[in-house]
């Protein structure tokens, strides 16, 4: 079952005080970016955080999950309705995540 747009949007909306938050279809399900920065997946209308030090620090009751079968673990974060929580704790995650790549320039 591919999640709804309209719960994505709601997820994005709840982020928008962490920064430029944006979201992109992939493989029929949705990855969410801070800044840039891919920080989680929506899978089946549940929200996916990568595993950061800091974010397993600042929430130690979520449950590790892989998204979908074959993935690696992310937290799974079930409370989406407490916007300060959800913006502090992704905000404080995506300041562990690596930059971006920079996108390769396509050969003429």
């Amino acid at each position: 079952m591919a999640s709804n747009p309209e719960f994505v949007q709601y997820i994005a909306d709840q982020l928008c005080g962490a920064g430029e938050i944006t979201y992109r279809k992939m493989f029929g399900e949705y990855g969410m970016y801070l800044d840039g920065k891919i920080f989680a997946v929506i899978c089946e209308n549940q929200l996916f955080v990568k595993v950061t030090e800091a974010g397993r620090k600042m929430r130690p009751e979520l449950e590790e999950a892989p998204p979908y079968e074959g993935a690696k673990n992310y937290l799974l974060v079930e409370d989406i309705d407490d916007k300060e929580a959800l913006v502090e704790f992704v905000a404080a995650t995506c300041k562990e995540l690596p930059p971006p790549k920079p996108k390769k320039k396509k050969k003429v």
